[in-house]
């Protein structure tokens, strides 16, 4: 998938709340919106290597966002929204292929209280798709959730009940780096989002791990990885 705007470099100074990071571009410092409101503490060190992009618009606060950060070599899209833009791309390209026999139905469909983030069909049947972002990765082993997330968790408690009633759900991780060999629930983090996923993918909501390689013109889809649920504490 093309990304079809520059993007700048900058250094990483501090991060004055959730959505909000303090960079030096072209010798000034400049405020840059955040787009992902995770910890990402192993990612925005003081000096890191980052990515912004120039935005426009009359009610913004700020100038710029941050797009992507640097770990060594690997660079690391900070772009929540890009997992979801990347999904809907990958299946209308038929590039996935547990789901190329499907097609989008709906974006961000509402099911009870909650709003996922895709319904797809297949003739009569259908299948709601939730989308997770992932940017940890420790000793090749990729991390949700990075922080606690109540959200989270209640999406793939009612993901897991619709499966049980027979409808089919699945929650797919998008590993928005290349480095990941294996994707585990981030036990230590947030132990009560693991164990409500490992209920859930019990209880029949598929769970699939997709991985990607950021470049600064494109986004490239590198496959599927297995994935180990299995409760750790």
């Amino acid at each position: 998938m093309k990304i079809n705007y520059p993007l700048l470099e900058a250094r990483f100074i501090d991060r004055p709340n959730r959505f909000l990071t303090r960079v030096e571009y072209n010798g000034t410092i400049v405020e840059s919106h955040l787009p992902d409101p995770g910890r990402l503490k192993e990612l925005l060190k003081p000096g890191a290597r980052i990515l912004i992009k120039e935005e426009t618009g009359e009610h913004r606060k700020t100038s710029f966002s941050t797009q992507a950060v640097y770990d060594g070599n690997i660079l690391i899209s900070l772009n929540t929204l890009l997992p979801n833009q990347f999904t809907g791309y990958l299946l209308n390209e038929k590039k996935i292929d547990f789901l190329n026999d499907w097609d989008i139905y709906k974006k961000e469909p509402v099911y009870g209280n909650h709003r996922f983030d895709f319904h797809l069909k297949r003739g009569s049947k259908s299948l709601f798709l939730e989308v997770k972002s992932v940017t940890l990765v420790e000793n090749a082993i990729a991390k949700f959730p990075d922080a606690v997330t109540d959200r989270g968790r209640r999406h793939v408690e009612l993901l897991g009940s619709m499966a049980e009633e027979g409808i089919s759900t699945m929650v797919l991780f998008v590993i928005q780096r290349h480095d990941a060999k294996l994707f585990q629930p981030q036990w230590k983090r947030d132990p009560k989002f693991g164990h409500a996923l490992y209920n859930a993918w019990k209880k029949g909501l598929g769970v699939r791990v997709i991985h990607m390689k950021m470049t600064l013109d494109n986004i490239h889809y590198l496959g599927e990885i297995p994935f180990e649920l299995n409760p750790q504490s």
